[in-house]
């Protein structure tokens, strides 16, 4: 009997619905009743209390020391003080900040909230914040998720990307130029500092006035095969340099009308011409350059004679350092200036470059950077490219996809200029030395084979073999520019006229 009672007593302490009253208390009924009684004082053991640990407070005093830690007003810069109350001021900030404010109300809406702010938290909110916006937020999209995302990611847009240019996508006019040879070794428009553009169409010479708009053939060659290879004015734009099929340079006063002389000493065509004060280069389909000092009757002084095949880029420097010139053999040399009295040949380059797989036509010194050349690859090269002259480096290099046939930097707004045939025939320009495109001139239907500048800078003249020739003003200068700088040309020459009288 006793067996059965001790299993009994067994069976009846492992069930698990029954309460066991012998126990040990739980330690969380320790800690409960401990804490309780401790910090109830005056309440009875026994009563039920329900506690919030919301309403539990931070000891006022640190225990051990009589100093009070320094208070600010709207609490702790870390460890702010927020009640129920700072959290409906809160909320209410984040879901009516951003709502229009009739502009009537305005003055009265702070005011109450700032009452409000005092009455709830017994300060104005408003000198509390640690972080405060300069410009009102913009407000989320209608169905936005995140609106924290869109207050937070609003940026100041910088000054350079405001974009107060326009740039036309059509030409300002459109010129007929009939019988124009549809040839890439040519250079057959050329724009002189008197506003006239010069431009060979066939075996004729034709001037356009830019300013009165009026037309002037000022030459033809005698016989009909012949035909204009190349153009070039003088810095002054009163004389006008041409290139002819026949191995000629000539050379005409433009506004008598009247050719001044004829020089031969070239073998073959010449393609292309470039003058440097009274001393003019031209380039033949022979390979060779040949300075000529138009002053003086044996007028061939020099000859250059790198290239194996036709030179048809030919560029002297802005400051007549240096004379650049590009052939069909993909080379790209710099030459030095020309010294006074010196005669025969040279072959001693400053640079020699052949990176270009293609024939170098294009060429193009930096007005603003003396040492800075750019130059165009063809159709089996199609890049441009920066070389630095005095390192003999290159500096940068752009794959333009297409043929580049001409090259000019535009000083207005330190741009560059590119012409393209193959595949694209347009105009692009480039803002430098980034590269990065700023607009695409679109319309000629064949290949561009050359631009120029107009002497203010403003305008581009672009010639295909469409047989037109358009005028682009991408360059014009706003009016506080402009103003700024007729006032700096304008003070310079008074100051040049005090210091001659």
């Amino acid at each position: 009997m006793a067996q059965f009672g001790f299993e009994n007593d067994i069976q009846s302490i492992l069930k698990l619905d029954m309460p066991i009253l012998n126990a040990p208390m739980a330690r969380w009924q320790r800690k409960a009743s401990s804490s309780n009684t401790s910090s109830l004082n005056g309440l009875s053991p026994g009563k039920p209390t329900n506690v919030s640990l919301s309403s539990s407070k931070t000891p006022s005093k640190t225990p051990g020391k009589s100093k009070k830690t320094p208070s600010k007003i709207g609490g702790d810069r870390f460890i702010p003080t927020r009640n129920s109350k700072q959290m409906d001021v809160a909320n209410f900030l984040l879901t009516k900040e951003n709502e229009p404010l009739d502009a009537n109300t305005a003055g009265s809406t702070l005011e109450s909230q700032k009452a409000w702010s005092v009455s709830l938290n017994g300060y104005n909110i408003e000198d509390a914040k640690i972080l405060h916006f300069g410009g009102k937020p913009l407000n989320a999209p209608e169905g936005y998720q995140n609106n924290l995302k869109v207050l937070y990611s609003q940026g100041s847009t910088p000054a350079s990307t405001k974009k107060t240019r326009y740039i036309s996508s059509t030409p300002d006019r459109i010129l007929d130029a009939p019988d124009l040879r549809n040839d890439f070794y040519l250079n057959l428009l050329d724009w002189g500092s008197h506003n006239i553009l010069a431009v060979a169409l066939h075996n004729s010479v034709y001037l356009w006035d830019a300013t009165k708009g009026d037309i002037i053939l000022l030459m033809r060659m005698e016989r009909e095969e012949d035909y204009i290879c190349s153009l070039s004015w003088t810095k002054d734009g009163s004389y006008l340099a041409v290139g002819t099929s026949d191995c000629k340079v000539q050379l005409w006063d433009v506004e008598n009308q009247k050719r001044l002389r004829s020089m031969s000493s070239h073998t073959a065509r010449v393609g292309s011409l470039s003058w440097n004060d009274h001393i003019l280069s031209s380039g033949s389909r022979s390979g060779h350059i040949h300075h000529h000092d138009v002053r003086v009757a044996d007028h061939h002084i020099f000859t250059l004679t790198t290239h194996t095949q036709e030179v048809c880029g030919l560029q002297w420097s802005p400051d007549g350092r240096y004379l650049a010139s590009g052939g069909n053999d993909n080379l790209v040399c710099v030459w030095p200036r020309v010294h006074e009295g010196s005669a025969g040949n040279d072959t001693q380059f400053v640079n020699c470059w052949s990176e270009h797989q293609g024939a170098v036509k294009a060429l193009a010194w930096c007005p603003w950077q003396s040492n800075i050349l750019a130059s165009g690859g063809g159709t089996s090269d199609r890049h441009i490219r920066i070389w630095n002259v005095n390192s003999g480096s290159c500096i940068s290099s752009l794959d333009t996809q297409s043929q580049v046939s001409s090259l000019v930097f535009a000083p207005n707004y330190k741009e560059l200029v590119s012409a393209h045939g193959y595949a694209h025939n347009n105009v692009v320009i480039w803002k430098y030395p980034s590269f990065s495109k700023v607009a695409e001139l679109n319309g000629h239907e064949d290949r561009v084979l050359s631009v120029i500048l107009s002497p203010d800078g403003s305008t581009i003249a672009s010639v295909a073999g469409d047989e037109t020739i358009r005028l682009w003003k991408s360059f014009e200068l706003d009016p506080v520019k402009k103003k700024a700088k007729e006032k700096l040309t304008k003070s310079t020459s008074s100051g040049m006229h005090q210091s001659i009288r």
